[in-house]
């Protein structure tokens, strides 16, 4: 039994669709903003979803080594459907309702009642950013699943 994680490629192959579509979320930042903020690299938001990415991927990657039939693809998959979700539903319900929090502390800070840190805006996904991520995890770990 190999006991060495590298070799799992299910993991590797998850990994690494998650590395590469964090790092387009990267790349499309710097394009748009002509900077580099280090917080597009290890944080949740923007475009591509890297939540959907990697979550499609290891749902494909399942289902390619053990079987669309298996309870391991039915389990990566439903996880999956549940990342999706919360990305795109309740974080950024979350994101949208610190804006307006924000907005409000800003409002009371220049009228000198309150002083607080801003709170995380970007934590959430549109649908269309999980819809990309989704799409580009299943193409990429399609493709390395079949060269790996």
């Amino acid at each position: 039994m190999d006991n060495n994680i590298f070799h799992n490629k299910i993991l590797m192959i998850t990994l690494l669709v998650w590395g590469i579509a964090q790092s387009v979320k990267v790349i499309l930042g710097v394009i748009r903003e002509k900077r580099f903020n280090f917080k597009w690299l290890i944080g949740t938001g923007g475009m591509p979803s890297s939540h959907a990415a990697g979550a499609s991927a290891l749902a494909l990657t399942c289902g390619l080594e053990a079987g669309f039939t298996s309870i391991i693809f039915a389990l990566a998959t439903v996880f999956a459907l549940v990342t999706m979700f919360d990305a795109q539903g309740v974080r950024r319900s979350a994101g949208e309702q610190a804006a307006i929090l924000n907005q409000i502390l800003d409002d009371m800070y220049w009228k000198g009642k309150i002083e607080s840190n801003r709170l995380i805006e970007l934590i959430g996904h549109t649908p269309l950013q999980v819809l990309i991520g989704s799409i580009l995890g299943i193409i990429l770990s399609y493709i390395f699943y079949k060269i790996w």
